[in-house]
């Protein structure tokens, strides 16, 4: 029963099932924000709401019942269970934020298809390259930042009057929000204030965060790497196990015609050990030759039983 159960929640056909449920949920969800829909089609939201949480919560516990003690092991399980636990949690007026939550569901769609776990993974992969990155780019914020606080904060107090609104604003200029006018009221009064805001943005914008993209490249090629890595030991551990059951094979049929050698044998040496198999053979041979010999009339009865009778005859008739 285990495994009927675990060739049908591994079959793709209910992975497919699973990715339609999680989409019909996320739409349902979303039409729940529509008023006018909610007030003509609200039940049937609710319903289908309540039919994919079951379907979600069925499909948890098969996992359960197949994986048994290996189900906490995957991260993916524990996710899963996560997302499915908030979407049973009671919608209490002190809990009413977990009802927005049941959107996260949406979110069983990293776990299911496998283009997007390979991307989580490899994001996750790629944590200790990013956290040296964002150490580096709070550093030049930082420093960046103080710098524009004693040099700019009287020209502009609304941009640059203390250091956590120089953060914020050198942030927006990073992320290129309206950077030119913040740089030209700056300008207004220190025209050289571009080299400052030129070095900056060419800093943290090209530097910096396509180091980010480089670190999440690289741990992109690695979990690739690794994914075809794990399918060539996959493909060798099964062509071993092929290469291993045609020796098995191999071996019992040589052990089976050793076997039939054998019995043929055997069988031959008790055909030949027979002595009236070969004593009537002899007497065969002998009664006739002397048959032939009596109706010449010179009979005689030798050689085995079969012989002795035709002699006999064939003395009496020479007799006659």
């Amino acid at each position: 029963m285990r495994e009927r159960t675990r060739a049908f929640v591994e079959d793709q056909r209910f992975q497919r099932f699973i990715v339609g449920v999680i989409l019909l949920n996320a739409a349902t969800l979303g039409l729940e924000t529509v008023p006018a829909v909610v007030e003509n089609y609200g039940h049937l939201l609710t319903v289908v709401d309540h039919a994919a949480l079951y379907i979600f919560v069925a499909e948890l516990l098969a996992k359960i019942y197949v994986e048994r003690s290996r189900f906490p092991r995957d991260p993916w399980n524990i996710f899963d269970t996560v997302i499915v636990g908030i979407a049973l949690a009671p919608f209490a007026s002190g809990l009413s934020v977990l009802r927005a939550l049941r959107i996260l569901r949406a979110l069983r769609l990293l776990s299911v298809v496998p283009s997007l776990r390979r991307v989580v993974s490899a994001l996750l992969r790629a944590m200790p390259g990013m956290s040296s990155i964002v150490l580096l780019l709070s550093l030049v914020l930082y420093v960046a930042a103080v710098m524009a606080t004693k040099l700019y904060g009287d020209t502009a107090p609304n941009r640059f009057g203390s250091l956590p609104t120089s953060l914020f604003t050198l942030y927006q200029t990073m992320t290129g929000d309206d950077w030119g006018n913040i740089a030209r009221e700056v300008m207004n009064t220190h025209p050289t204030a571009w080299i400052f805001f030129t070095i900056f943005i060419l800093i943290c914008t090209f530097v910096v965060l396509n180091l980010f993209m480089a670190v999440v490249v690289s741990a992109m090629e690695e979990e690739s790497a690794a994914e075809r890595a794990e399918q060539d030991d996959g493909n060798a551990a099964s062509l071993q196990a092929i290469l291993a059951e045609l020796t098995t094979l191999r071996k019992e049929v040589t052990e089976l015609r050793e076997e039939q050698n054998v019995l043929l044998d055997r069988a031959e040496a008790a055909v030949a050990a027979r002595p009236g198999d070969s004593g009537s053979r002899n007497g065969n041979g002998n009664g006739n030759g002397n048959g032939n010999g009596g109706r010449n009339g010179n009979g005689n009865g030798g050689g085995g039983r079969n012989g002795n009778g035709s002699g006999g005859r064939s003395v009496k008739r020479g007799r006659r």
